[in-house]
């Protein structure tokens, strides 16, 4: 278990990658913003200091995560993830919110811009720096199973369409002469980023709520338990939750009353090591009970027990 958790620990060094990408991005496009004047690259830049709030919630999420079981918290602190996503996804919307503000008002007072090309130009470097760290982020996420780093990847992602698309827009005004142009691509960029926040705030919320297992998972543990279901052998009650990224399998074993403690046990042990074969980080509980006994069969409602 001590590698295990060493090894989670290991991934803060992603989050430090995001938060030096962050400090970074925001410099060059604080500076694009300075010498062009548009309220669009403004809004791209918002969305950086948010990347950079995010980046920082997700080192401290990831160093409480990998923390092993304690007497206060028998299993473990992996949910301290969801918390990360739900703070990161409210920091969006609080950038969201400025963006808007910033829009409406040079909507109804627009400026000319200034030095567009060099401001572009600086732009499409952050977005560069975002789209690498961002490709990191993904991969290592999905391979880890951790929602913190997968929700800050995408984040990022989604700064680099957004930065792709304030780009266009502030070049057609440069070239259209069209100045509200600039406020309704902020407006459009405020809205994709409500819609990035209220995605990881309803992902978050889930895993908070002890959400079940992916429907692809809950399949493969039917097959796995169908390998072992007989005339003498039966499961119900199984129910399964995620935290972070852990899962866990809960379920009832039912076997004949007859048979030897030590042969139900051998069975359980049999069951749970082909189910955490079958499914990463996972800890599987089963509950023994005589199959003949309707009282085993009160954890679940409409089963009826044999005979």
């Amino acid at each position: 278990m001590s590698g295990s958790h060493d090894h989670r620990a290991s991934l803060t060094r992603f989050a430090w990658l995001s938060i030096a990408a962050a400090v970074v991005t925001i410099t060059l496009k604080v500076v694009a913003y300075w010498i062009t004047d548009s309220v669009g690259l403004l809004s791209d830049a918002a969305e950086s200091v948010v990347n950079l709030v995010a980046a920082v919630v997700a080192l401290v999420a990831l160093t409480v995560a990998a923390r092993p079981a304690d007497e206060g918290h028998h299993f473990g602190h992996t949910k301290a993830e969801y918390l990360s996503a739900v703070v990161e996804g409210v920091m969006i919307f609080v950038a969201a919110v400025y963006i808007v503000i910033a829009a409406v008002e040079r909507l109804i007072n627009p400026v000319e811009l200034d030095n567009v090309g060099i401001g572009l130009a600086i732009s499409m470097i952050a977005a560069l720096v975002n789209g690498g760290v961002a490709l990191v982020l993904l991969r290592v996420g999905r391979r880890e199973r951790s929602l913190t780093l997968e929700a800050d990847g995408k984040h990022l992602m989604t700064d680099v369409w957004t930065s792709g698309g304030v780009v266009v827009g502030v070049l057609l005004v440069a070239l259209t002469g069209w100045l509200r142009l600039d406020p309704v691509i902020a407006l459009l960029v405020g809205l994709n980023i409500v819609r990035t926040g209220w995605q990881l705030i309803s992902t978050s919320v889930g895993g908070l709520l002890d959400r079940s297992l992916a429907p692809e998972t809950q399949a493969r543990i039917d097959e796995v338990l169908e390998r072992y279901a007989g005339e003498e052998v039966r499961f119900h009650a199984v129910r399964t939750r995620e935290a972070g990224h852990r899962s866990f399998v809960t379920l009832h074993l039912l076997v004949p009353g007859s048979w030897s403690v030590q042969r139900g046990h051998d069975l359980a042990e049999e069951v749970e090591q082909a189910l955490c074969a079958e499914i990463d980080a996972c800890d599987v509980s089963t509950h023994i009970e005589p199959i003949e006994d309707p009282r085993s069969y009160e954890a679940e409602l409409g089963v009826e027990p044999p005979g």
